[in-house]
């Protein structure tokens, strides 16, 4: 399953959210979306987790978390719509 990690510090870094996933499951994939101008984290990040349950079970426990100094919001990604 594919999570949206919205909200978080721009000093967070990708493998600082991968360890704190791994505490729910395996984590497939873990991408920090980096601004191409600045170099800089955009404050968002995608999550994938192989099984749903544990997917499920990050959201519930790292849903509005405190992570830096923000606090983070987690959720199910929903597929782009194609244009």
């Amino acid at each position: 399953m594919k999570l949206l990690v919205r909200n978080l510090d721009r000093s967070t870094t990708e493998e600082e959210l991968k360890n704190l996933f791994l505490e729910f499951g395996k984590v497939q994939s873990c991408n920090l979306v980096i601004d191409k101008t600045s170099g800089e984290s955009k404050g968002f990040c995608f999550v994938e987790m192989p099984k749903i349950g544990d997917a499920k079970f990050a959201i519930k426990n790292l849903n509005n978390k405190v992570v830096g100094n923000n606090k983070i919001r987690v959720k199910k990604a929903e597929n782009k719509k194609p244009s």
